[in-house]
């Protein structure tokens, strides 16, 4: 059976095909730069041949053709022909509260992922037209949704309503949502997997470390609480997302720079966090460099990256009453060994004991615990696209 996944953005489709007989990867691309100047799709497939097209892309539809003349490419391409694919597997970052699980789209998804939109509207607008397009160039092919938010879906009450007036949850659905669901589940599974005890037993945190970036309690195997909430602003410190702050800040600045809605947003989303703090870059790695050079501004954005991850591990170890693994995942928790570091230190209390060696590796699955730790510390690579293509197979499967 072979999958492709999607994920349409705003200006982007980045794509996967699966062959999931053997779970590889046959070909992968992106479509940068939809209805803006020098557009282009760049793939490569699993003999690491790579292709690259320039040319305009005025809207999604153009895309995605493109993505199916490519993956059909006479020279570089990995499918004779689009009867080959069984189904399509798309990532749809909110779900509200209607999906807990992923499913299989029809018209009434459609218009339920539509009504939760205005949750999300940076994100699902996009998501939807990589759907409706995929029904107007491939009719027959069944299609698929995996929502970012439904692996939170288990949480309790306790953990994702907010403490504002009741009829604000239940006439708007302003709750915690929590996102980087499939990112969560999978590297909490692949953990409760290197453990010895079973799954449902297992508490574990996992923190999703990236350019955003988010922390996650799974006991036995379910999410129980997540950093992000009813938008990925809330939370950690993100490369430019200011996350967990006190709210009367947002009237404050607005009065005091004379700023709109929709400029205050601007500002706590695109011009806060690492961004915000050092005045380098929203990359880590810049950050680290500058730091290295003196940086002053760096060093306090990394510190205060670090400390805010330190905390919600603190707080997710006492909300499931015992720890039995930490995950370390995503662009900065798979590579940034001096920032896990950093997370890591002075929380040896709760039972493990950093393997500096093992911690210098990067981008490869690790134990970076000590063997005798009674709590263990993991590097896992996330794998996303695996678990949408995974779940797209299993429900194409019960067709």
């Amino acid at each position: 059976m072979k999958i492709l996944v999607l994920n349409s953005g705003s200006s982007s489709i980045k794509y996967q095909l699966f062959n999931m007989e053997e779970e590889i990867v046959l070909a992968k691309g992106i479509v940068e730069r939809i209805g803006i100047a020098d557009s282009f799709l760049e793939q490569e497939n699993n003999a690491g041949e790579e292709l690259r097209w320039e040319e305009d892309i005025a809207d999604h539809s153009k895309g995605i053709s493109l993505v199916i003349k490519a993956l059909q490419d006479d020279d570089k391409g990995v499918l004779r022909d689009m009867d080959e694919i069984s189904a399509i597997g798309h990532r749809v970052v909110h779900g509200g509260e209607k999906f807990a699980d992923s499913v299989k789209i029809d018209a009434d998804v459609i218009a339920q992922i539509e009504e939760v939109s205005d949750l999300a509207p940076l994100h699902n607008p996009p998501n939807l037209a990589g759907i409706k397009e995929c029904q107007k160039l491939l009719p027959d092919k069944p299609q698929v949704a995996v929502f970012d938010t439904a692996f939170h879906q288990t949480m309790p009450a306790a953990a994702y309503i907010y403490a504002l007036p009741y009829e604000y949850y239940e006439k708007y659905g302003i709750r915690r949502y929590g996102f980087h669901g499939t990112s969560h589940k999978f590297v909490a599974r692949r953990a409760a997997e290197l453990l010895p005890k079973e799954k449902e037993e297992s508490k574990i945190i996992t923190c999703h470390l990236g350019n955003g970036a988010s922390v996650a309690a799974v006991d036995g195997g379910k999410s129980v609480d997540t950093s992000m909430g009813l938008t990925p602003l809330e939370g950690l410190v993100m490369g430019t997302r200011c996350g967990d702050i006190d709210p009367a800040i947002v009237p404050f600045l607005q009065k005091r720079e004379g700023l709109s809605p929709e400029e205050i947003d601007n500002v706590m989303n695109k011009e806060s966090g690492l961004l915000g703090i050092s005045g380098v870059s929203n990359d880590s790695r810049d950050i680290s460099e500058a730091v290295e050079d003196g940086n002053e501004r760096a060093k306090l954005a990394e510190d205060v990256f670090q400390y805010r991850v330190k905390k919600y591990i603190g707080a997710y170890a006492a909300a499931m009453g015992g720890l039995d693994a930490i995950v370390f995942t995503a662009g900065i928790g798979e590579n940034a060994s001096e920032i896990r570091a950093g997370i890591l230190s002075e929380l040896e209390f709760l039972g493990f004991e950093l393997d500096e060696e093992e911690n210098n590796k990067r981008g490869e699955e690790l134990e970076i615990s000590t063997s005798d730790s009674e709590v263990k510390v993991f590097v896992i690579p996330t794998n996303e696209e695996l678990v949408i293509a995974k779940d797209t197979a299993a429900i194409v499967a019960e067709l």
